[in-house]
This record gives C-alpha cells, sequence and structure tokens, in this order.
C-alpha cells in the first residue's frame, strides 16, 4: 500500500491532507457552535467569482479569489448584524449574488474558462502543486497560532457575544477577522477540494467530533484525528478504485458520520 507515495503527485497530496486536516476541521468547529456553518457553502460559492474574474483578467486565480472571498466574508458579517435572528437569509443572499456574479463574468470570457472553472468546482488533490501545498501549511500556522493565542476569547465569542462584549472583547472585529481567516482558507483549499465539496471537509469531520468530545479541546483534537483518517483513507480508495479523490473523500466523512450517529442510537 506505501507504493503510493514513490510517485511524487501522492507525495504532495499526502502534505496537503495533512496541512488541510490540521486547520480545517478547527473551523469547522466554530463555524457550527456559532450556528454559521453554511458559511463555508456560501463563500465557496461565493470563491467561484474570483477565479472567474482571475481567468478572465488573466491574473493569478488564487490572489482574485482570495480578494472577492474577503470582500464577501466581511459583507457576511454586516448581513449577520441585519439578520441577527435569521443568518440563513445572509447567506442565501450572498450565495445567490456569489454565484450570479460568476455567471456573468463567466459570459464575458466568451466560455473560454469552462475547463478551469470545472477543475475548481470538483478539484483534484491528486494535482496540486508545491506552491499550493506551501499556501495550505502557511494558513495552517496561522489559523492554529491564532487558535492557541485566543482560544479563551473566541470559546466566549462562539458561546455568548453579549458576554464577550461585557467582558470587554472587540466583538466585532474578532468576528470579521474569523470570517476574513476562514475565507482565505476555503480559497487555499478550493483548488485540492473544489468549490462544491470544501464544506464537507470543514464542517464534517467537526460535527462527528462533537458527537464524541467530552470537552472543547478534545473535540478539537478528534476533528483533526478524524479529518486526517477521512482524508487520507478517501484517497487510498480513490487511488485504487480509480474514483475522483475530493468525492471518495467526501464519501468517507458520511460514512463515519452515519456510523458515530447509528453506533449512538443502538447505545441508548
Amino acid at each position: 500500500m506505501l507504493e503510493l507515495f514513490n510517485y511524487k503527485f501522492m507525495q504532495l497530496a499526502f502534505l496537503a491532507m495533512i496541512a488541510i486536516a490540521s486547520f480545517a476541521p478547527i473551523l469547522g468547529i466554530f463555524l457550527i457552535l456559532r450556528r454559521q456553518s453554511l458559511m463555508s457553502d456560501t463563500l465557496s460559492h461565493v470563491s467561484l467569482a474570483g477565479v472567474a474574474l482571475g481567468l478572465l483578467l488573466g491574473i493569478d486565480t488564487r490572489l482574485s479569489t482570495i480578494i472577492i472571498v474577503v470582500i464577501a466574508a466581511i459583507f457576511l458579517e454586516y448581513l449577520r448584524t441585519i439578520y441577527k435572528h435569521f443568518m440563513e437569509i445572509g447567506t442565501a443572499i450572498l450565495m445567490s449574488a456569489g454565484l450570479a456574479l460568476s455567471l456573468i463574468i463567466m459570459s464575458k470570457s466568451g466560455g473560454s474558462s469552462g475547463m478551469s472553472l470545472e477543475q475548481y468546482l470538483f478539484g483534484s488533490i491528486v494535482t496540486i502543486r508545491y506552491e499550493q501545498v506551501l499556501a495550505l501549511f502557511a494558513i495552517s500556522l496561522v489559523v492554529l497560532s491564532l487558535t492557541a493565542l485566543f482560544i479563551r476569547p473566541m470559546y466566549i465569542l462562539t458561546f455568548d457575544e453579549d458576554t464577550a462584549f461585557v467582558d470587554g472583547l472587540p466583538v466585532r472585529a474578532m468576528s470579521i477577522l474569523f470570517n476574513i481567516v476562514t475565507g482565505i482558507a476555503i480559497a487555499l483549499m478550493i483548488p485540492a477540494a473544489g468549490a462544491l465539496l470544501v464544506s464537507t471537509i470543514i464542517v464534517l469531520p467537526a460535527s462527528i467530533a462533537l458527537q464524541l468530545g467530552k470537552s472543547f479541546k478534545m473535540v478539537m483534537v478528534l476533528a483533526v484525528l478524524i479529518g486526517f483518517v477521512g482524508m487520507i483513507s478517501g484517497a487510498y480508495i480513490s487511488y485504487y478504485a480509480e474514483t475522483p479523490a475530493s468525492a471518495s473523500i467526501t464519501l468517507i466523512f458520511i460514512s463515519i458520520f452515519l456510523l458515530v450517529n447509528l453506533v449512538k442510537k443502538l447505545k441508548k
């Protein structure tokens, strides 16, 4: 089974999976607890506008995607203040706007970017490049460092914004920063996971860990471990079954999620 790692593309894919598994589930935990799990899906759809813009202008799609996603992440926080108790309205508005904008930009490109956009829709971790792996490790370092430094303030902000405000925490600035970091992470994950499946890798390991962990820190550790196991096993299945890697990884996570729920129900 180790012959996979004789190929350079599998070595890069393995490193990418380590990087993604180290930070994506942590972001997912905060998103779920903040009742913003749809934000990852929204930003991944909005990122298509950034990809289309980059292809149209002939610039680095990573740069254009990061710019668009950061703007969207800030705007999403603004919508959250307007629809505080109905956040799904804000995410629906932003998702619709992102998809509409991407379609308009694509129409201006004369259809020449269809194949490139398809790659961004579904992604391929086995075709990831060295510089993309470095970018994933860079955002991993940022997420892990911020989590280690601000885990207590983020914990308070996540569970009770009013308490966080009374404690003197910069609630709005922290929320915007979290959205921006999440947006950049999603933009960097898209070449590997694809815009349509990136939210699965963020949300599902976290949701599984929340059912198993007995403490907040344990949930974080379990989420990272589940993310790593799911991605590696999905990559193995993809290689031997000759199926798309991102789809195989997604089905593995869904299977683990269903299995955990089944076991918990049988124990009751």
